[in-house]
């Protein structure tokens, strides 16, 4: 059955577009009241508004997640109009794929990837935390990536960072789940977005749509699973726990091969949607 999102505040970064613009309206249109937080305001506003216009309830907080005073700002004023913060959505990201090789003298890349990844995470739960354990009840949610679970290149900075908050939310499972705190983490795959439209071949990519990246995020807050993923997913986790050796020298050739596909497919005009 699920947890009935009516009602819930809901908290959701990110939220000015793609996964989660789409999330934010599908928890308003069955009765929970989202705050969306972005640094865009206009747009970050217009979801909000659009919302509203389908009878939903949504709040746009403008928002350097990476500032700890505007943060802190913005939880202050959530909390002061709610009262509570029952689930926080996780799922403002930035990634960059770049070879190792080219990232030598370019320490910066993790420095600020980490910076809203994993940092700005951290502390935005950690100033809704309060409030949940005063309830006695709270969910969270972090958007991963399959890219976790696989071994796959040119990511290095995006992984790292993905790979440390996933580790900080079992923590926080393991720690205060006798206290009524819960997490799901969510590994999607390569979804159409800003952030994947960053890198010229994925045009060629098939990919899953943010209204379906939406889906499994709503679900994570109803079901509250401790992780949603593909069998793809599965298969490349328990083949790394196996024999992770042998998976990394299997697959690097496959990617190599990928990534030449779609960089012919892409200079042919071979865009998918």
């Amino acid at each position: 059955m699920g947890i009935d999102p009516a009602g819930q505040v809901v908290v959701i970064t990110g939220s000015s577009s793609g996964i989660g613009a789409a999330a934010a309206r599908r928890l308003a249109a069955r009765g929970a009241t989202v705050c969306l937080l972005a640094r865009r305001e206009a747009e970050l506003e217009a979801v909000a508004a659009a919302i509203r216009a389908d009878g939903g309830d949504a709040h746009a907080h403008p928002v350097d997640l990476t500032d700890e005073a505007s943060t802190r700002s913005a939880v202050e004023r959530i909390l002061a109009d709610h009262g509570r913060v029952d689930v926080l959505v996780s799922n403002a990201a930035r990634s960059i794929r770049r070879p190792i090789v080219d990232s030598l003298d370019r320490l910066h890349d993790h420095e600020r990837v980490m910076a809203i990844n994993y940092f700005a995470a951290v502390r935005l739960i950690h100033l809704v935390l309060p409030s949940m354990l005063a309830t006695g009840r709270g969910h969270v949610v972090v958007s991963s990536t399959l890219s976790t679970q696989v071994p796959i290149p040119l990511f290095s900075a995006y992984l790292a960072s993905k790979s440390a908050l996933e580790s900080y939310v079992r923590s926080l499972s393991a720690e205060l789940g006798h206290r009524g705190i819960t997490t799901s983490t969510v590994h999607f795959p390569m979804v159409r977005t800003e952030m994947s439209g960053g890198t010229e071949i994925y045009r060629a990519m098939s990919m899953m749509s943010p209204d379906e990246a939406g889906r499994w995020i709503e679900r994570a807050v109803v079901s509250r699973p401790s992780r949603i993923t593909s069998a793809f997913g599965v298969a490349g986790e328990t083949s790394m726990a196996l024999l992770p050796g042998v998976v990394t020298r299997a697959t690097a050739p496959f990617f190599r091969r990928m990534d030449r596909n779609l960089a012919r497919r892409a200079a042919a005009g071979d865009v998918r949607e």
